[in-house]
């Protein structure tokens, strides 16, 4: 069992059991059907050859309604069996993409980079796929043991040599399918995965400046480009498709000459070769499945160690910290509720050492302190309390308007949330939409202006329980009359709590929000 999915699939364990049965009987009832069907034609031409008393003697309806009555089994089994199969494996999966992504958010909040983004996407979907084949697989296991034993139940009828030829060359085929697995797939197969999740990066990060690359025609430079990006991927798989038809024609080969074996071995009557002939090659072939599971060996160990290092980290330990710390820029002390403005030339680096301050990275050249310590070793768990961060290019998710302030303080009420819309100078855009707070906004608030979406983001930071608000650029893109209004509710709130301020902004009118100001020096 696959150590990721043992918990996701325990809640399955009902639907996949009833799709091993499934596999079973859809398999039991292919032998019989192909070996029947081989008897009852061999049994009808050596009838028809014998003469009028024969074809008269010749008991055609049995056989026949044995024919139909499999099809029906096997139809009805193999649908059963895809259904609740997929339906457990997706369950499982669905759990298991939700427990993944909590341990790389896990991990980020403990200082780790995550990492490209396309790569992140590309575990999360290609390689949660990769485990969704192994569980497919793992139910096809027992289908392929019901088979292989009923096709040996019917070389029995070709005597023993020829069952034990056939047992021989079910071990065989095992044997050498997996040894060549081992051999060809592991490299070849990592190479492809490789090639694939960075093909899929260079995507993700060419198609973000759409606009862009329409605007000045680059669509056939960035093709071209992704073109040579594509092409190592290409070749891996062009090398993993040579090796998987290694192994299918190598399989083919052993299915070929353990037939030919049989027949060479069985001194019986037409009738009961081709019962047991053609039940040992719908053996064959169901056993013969089992050749994509080692196809997808390699690959789905691959998936889970590529998927376990997502999550992996080693904990942070926590520090504690004052709930309302003071904090320090290079030698300068600011109490809690002080409201500092950092100022610079644009490039002096102000938006780094706020994103420093606040744990999104640890870049910035200044000394920082917050309570004494270092933000860059506390931790984005430690200092997501203290700091409640508006920045330039906040985003916004697929969802309402009420959903993206929830996630500042999830369980607020309405009251609370037009409180903060009305502090961002918002609340009357927000009235004036068809569905108000529940106005479904598509991915990063699309249906909103720049300016309302720097709004709406201030807004959430406005409803952060934090005792420090760090506002990079808030009133960018304003008019000189929001903008106006925006300082007077701003200054308000910030009286009326207490909250210190650290404020970035290169528009004097949101200056008289300071007490206090820290000049960067410029880049040298």
């Amino acid at each position: 069992m696959i150590p990721l999915l043992i918990e996701p699939l325990r809640a399955q364990r009902r639907s996949l059991r009833l799709a091993m049965v499934c596999a079973m009987c859809a398999a039991l009832a292919a032998v019989v059907l192909l070996a029947v069907s081989g008897w009852f034609l061999a049994g009808a031409g050596v009838a028809g050859v014998s003469g009028v008393a024969a074809v008269q003697a010749f008991n055609y309806l049995l056989p026949s309604a044995t024919v139909r009555a499999a099809a029906i089994v096997r139809t009805l089994a193999r649908h059963g069996e895809r259904l609740l199969g997929h339906r457990g494996a997706l369950f499982a999966l669905a759990d298991l993409r939700t427990a993944v992504f909590v341990q790389v958010a896990r991990a980020a909040l403990h200082g780790r980079e995550p990492g490209r983004s396309g790569l992140i996407a590309h575990s999360l979907g290609h390689d949660v796929d990769v485990l969704e084949d192994a569980v497919i697989r793992r139910i096809g296991h027992t289908g392929a043991l019901a088979g292989a034993g009923a096709g040996l139940a019917g070389a029995l009828m070709l005597g023993w040599p020829a069952a034990l030829v056939m047992a021989v060359a079910l071990v065989v085929m095992r044997l050498v399918l997996r040894a060549m697995a081992a051999r060809l797939l592991p490299a070849a197969q990592a190479r492809a995965a490789a090639a694939q999740a960075a093909m899929q990066a260079d995507y993700a990060e060419m198609a973000g400046p759409a606009a862009d690359i329409a605007i000045y025609d680059l669509a056939g430079p960035m093709a071209t480009a992704f073109a040579a990006a594509a092409a190592p991927r290409d070749a891996a798989m062009i090398a993993l498709a040579r090796a998987e038809g290694a192994m299918l024609a190598a399989q083919a080969m052993m299915t070929g000459l353990t037939l030919a074996a049989m027949v060479w071995l069985a001194p019986v009557a037409l009738p009961p070769l081709a019962l047991g002939l053609l039940g040992a090659s719908a053996a064959l072939e169901i056993w013969g499945g089992l050749v994509q599971t080692d196809f997808a060996r390699h690959r789905i160990v691959q998936a889970q160690a590529r998927l376990t290092a997502l999550g992996d980290h080693a904990p942070r330990a926590v520090t504690a910290i004052a709930a309302n710390p003071p904090i320090a820029i290079d030698g300068h002390m600011y109490a809690p509720g002080t409201r500092l403005a950092l100022t610079g030339a644009s490039g002096t680096g102000k938006t780094r050492l706020i994103e420093t301050l606040v744990g999104l990275r640890g870049d910035a050249p200044q000394h920082l302190r917050v309570d004494g310590h270092d933000p860059r070793t506390l931790g984005l768990a430690t200092l997501r309390p203290v700091f409640a961060l508006c920045a330039q290019d906040t985003p916004l998710i697929a969802g309402t308007v009420a959903d993206n302030l929830r996630l500042a303080r999830p369980g607020i009420d309405a009251a609370a949330m037009w409180q903060a819309l009305h502090c961002a100078c918002l609340d009357d855009d927000v009235r004036a939409l068809p569905d108000g707070l529940d106005q479904w906004l598509s991915g990063d608030g699309a249906r909103l202006s720049g300016g309302q979406r720097r709004r709406l983001a201030l807004a959430r930071a406005l409803l952060a329980p934090c005792p420090w608000l760090v506002l990079d650029e808030p009133s960018e893109g304003l008019d000189a009359a929001t903008e106006a209004l925006l300082v007077i509710r701003l200054s308000e709130v910030l009286a009326a709590t207490g909250q210190g301020l650290i404020l970035v902004s290169h528009r004097p009118a949101l200056a008289v929000l300071a007490h206090e100001t820290l000049r960067l020096p410029a880049a040298g």
